[in-house]
């Protein structure tokens, strides 16, 4: 055989060679592409019921709550898997920032500093602010303003953190904790006087702690209630987070998961 045409047939084998391992490859990493669709990952923090927290279900711990109930009809009406992730609730929208998470969900109050770094939903649930302390001393703070002179605990990254220094500025300190776990702990050994807290949240706890009680003080959230966050510029997520908000607030589902969560919260500290 003529040796230029041995030539041609052997570069034309290896060119298609060349051609077929790249489609190969493409079509490999489309369907990579394809599985990280089927799927949405909710950042948490999950110490903060009866929004979301850990429970023991069937001997299994388990992340349950009124958000997480949430996530999942989202997670539904879209048609995709849910996989939540547990974090410190002041690197949630760092989570969302750096692709570690599709969207937060942890009762975060849409603020203006906020919105900076993260698009929000509409708001899902408004809720009023309590000031738990030792039982023994609750009686004792009848205004926000009596907890001037006394040590104040918040969670870190909070809007209560902003309400504690914008209303208690006359406090002897300040101190923001990342968990409310640790700060129930603080307060019972004396470490803070009290904590400011969302009063599902401090109901919950107060319920689970025998020596620790709610004020008479009740605080306005005056910022606007709870929304789910997405990174910036994810509007077609917040679109579809806004259709399923709007659905479970016409079926009254709303109170209903916070009535379940509530339920469920309860029953765990008997384990």
């Amino acid at each position: 055989m003529n040796k230029k045409i041995m030539k041609k047939i052997i570069a034309t084998l290896t060119l298609s060679a060349v051609l077929f391992t790249v489609g190969c490859v493409k079509k490999d990493d489309k369907a990579d592409g394809g599985d990280k669709k089927n799927k949405i990952i909710v950042a948490t923090s999950a110490d903060y019921p009866p929004y979301e927290f850990h429970a023991n279900i069937d001997g299994e711990d388990v992340i349950v709550g009124f958000d997480i109930e949430i996530a999942k009809e989202i997670a539904k009406d879209m048609n995709v898997e849910l996989e939540i992730k547990d974090m410190d609730f002041d690197g949630l929208l760092a989570a969302l920032a750096s692709n570690k998470a599709d969207m937060v969900i942890a009762g975060m109050t849409p603020t203006e500093d906020r919105k900076q770094n993260a698009d929000f939903s509409k708001i899902y649930y408004t809720a009023t602010h309590g000031i738990v302390m030792k039982k023994d001393s609750a009686d004792s703070v009848k205004a926000l303003e009596d907890l001037n002179g006394k040590v104040v605990g918040v969670q870190q990254g909070s809007i209560q953190a902003d309400m504690a220094k914008e209303k208690v500025a006359k406090a002897k300190e300040i101190k923001e904790v990342a968990k409310i776990t640790d700060l129930v702990l603080m307060l019972k050994t004396g470490k803070v006087d009290a904590i400011i807290m969302e009063k599902p949240v401090a109901e919950s706890y107060v319920k689970s702690n025998n020596d620790i009680a709610l004020t008479s003080v009740e605080v306005t959230d005056e910022t606007g209630g709870s929304a789910i966050a997405f990174k910036k510029g994810n509007t077609e997520l917040v679109e579809q987070a806004n259709k399923t908000i709007d659905r479970l607030i016409s079926e009254g589902k709303i109170d209903q998961f916070l009535t379940e969560a509530n339920k469920l919260a309860e029953e765990q500290k008997d384990q």
